[in-house]
């Protein structure tokens, strides 16, 4: 599996010398759990139980979701573009109100 810029490759099964595979899977590790306990917090955890971390053969930490449900990858999505729109919204809300800058006086 590769994407269009060529960061995910296929997941590594054989090892080579000099690659952080463990770092990449670390990183994953931590990501998947992350996730995990947000699936859970929603009552999703049920959902997705393929979830787990991995690396490929780049050393590049990967969360696979697992085979999921049409209705939960739906779900999921929904969700991550309400995060986004909330989080859009929290940012334009900190925006600082622009003022009219005084000439100095001559």
């Amino acid at each position: 599996m590769t994407d269009r810029r060529g960061v995910v490759a296929r997941r590594a099964e054989d090892l080579s010398p000099g690659v952080p595979y463990v770092r990449g899977w670390n990183r994953a590790r931590r990501s998947a759990g992350t996730l995990a306990d947000q699936l859970v917090l929603l009552g999703l955890d049920t959902d997705f139980p393929g979830l787990v971390a991995d690396v490929n053969v780049f050393g590049d930490g990967l969360v696979q979701l697992g085979t999921v449900r049409p209705e939960a990858a739906e779900l999921l999505a929904k969700l991550i573009t309400v995060g986004l729109e909330a989080e859009r919204l929290d940012t334009a809300a900190e925006l600082p109100v622009t003022t009219r800058r005084e000439a100095p006086a001559a």
